[in-house]
């Protein structure tokens, strides 16, 4: 079966490292997929996943026993290795189950470190063998209210206290180098400078304050809840740090952002928003919308900055009601 990588997900890795490394890395794809096909109990692979997510490939397979499941191939940097071990905690509680790990064919701890800038940074394998959960179907299928109201329900139970020893960033380590690229952002365009000002002096205010060290996810947003047949609703793709709730809640205040756009009560509805989930899941309420200025401030920056336009400007505006 060919494996060929969704459009999509070769469009967005070029967007995140760059043209060639993206290129670098989607070229050695094949052999990285086969190796995880036959390196552990016989892997059948069905079909890739489409169109897929912006950081991996998805292949659909069943295991030598028939059950189907979902092998995950991701770049070194997309560190699949805290992938891993953060779903390992949660141990399906909220979010997919990992499946015997050397089926998967990975190849240990050797994922390059955070501040990686190049998918192909070494020949970790970077497999991952998931449940298979219905990839169709995310809760961004359901109306409003009630997709709002099962994510809520789904992230509380990703919130426990992370695994001794853990390797997982900070929400002050993430965000501090998050912050480099919006001062960045700031100086290549001055009309910017005063909504990165404001998100930059939230950060500052947040961070000295913060008093939780709990595992997030780390982008939680509704398409990263599928349908599954164990539990309604299962979280997928986290990119896992301890913190605060206030943080990992941030980025589904932005959710389905160009609808609100759209709707001439759109600025209203985001404050709404932010008060209806801080009041739904015990959060301080000007936490959560300091965190969510300060995300969506640097999600702007970044998609100018690989070249997303309309999605930099959608979420900058949104900052902008802010």
């Amino acid at each position: 079966m060919g494996c060929e990588p969704p459009r999509r997900l070769e469009r967005a890795l070029g967007e995140m490292y760059g043209d060639a490394a993206a290129a670098d890395w989607l070229a050695g794809l094949p052999g990285l997929t086969e190796r995880a096909l036959t390196a552990g109990d016989g892997l059948t692979a069905e079909r890739v996943a489409a169109p897929g997510g912006r950081s991996s490939l998805v292949v659909l397979v069943r295991r030598a026993d028939g059950t189907p499941a979902a092998l995950k191939i991701a770049p070194p940097a997309a560190r699949p290795d805290l992938e891993r071990a953060a779903l390992e905690h949660w141990n399906g509680w909220g979010a997919v189950r990992t499946l015997d790990a050397s089926e998967a064919g990975a190849s240990g701890s050797g994922a390059s470190g955070p501040g990686t800038s190049e998918p192909g940074a070494d020949d970790a394998a970077g497999g991952l063998l998931l449940e298979r959960l219905h990839h169709e179907v995310s809760l961004r299928s359901l109306p409003e209210a009630k997709a709002l109201l099962e994510a809520a329900g789904t992230v509380r139970r990703l919130w426990v206290e992370p695994p001794a020893g853990h390797g997982f960033d900070t929400v002050a380590e993430r965000t501090a180098r998050q912050s480099t690229g919006m001062r960045a952002a700031a100086e290549a365009d001055p009309e910017l400078a005063p909504l990165v000002e404001a998100a930059l002096a939230a950060r500052a205010e947040l961070v000295e304050g913060a008093s939780e060290l709990l595992l997030l996810h780390g982008n939680f947003r509704q398409s990263k809840v599928l349908s599954g047949e164990r539990a309604p609703w299962l979280t997928v793709g986290p990119e896992p740090l301890v913190g605060e709730r206030a943080y990992d809640l941030a980025r589904l205040v932005r959710d389905r952002a160009e609808d609100l756009i759209a709707a001439s009560g759109g600025p209203v509805t985001a404050r709404r928003r932010v008060k209806k989930l801080a009041e739904s899941l015990e959060v301080d309420q000007a936490r959560l919308h300091g965190w969510t200025l300060f995300r969506a401030v640097e999600s702007g920056t970044r998609a100018l900055a690989e070249g997303r336009r309309q999605m930099g400007e959608v979420n900058l505006e949104f900052a902008g009601w802010l």
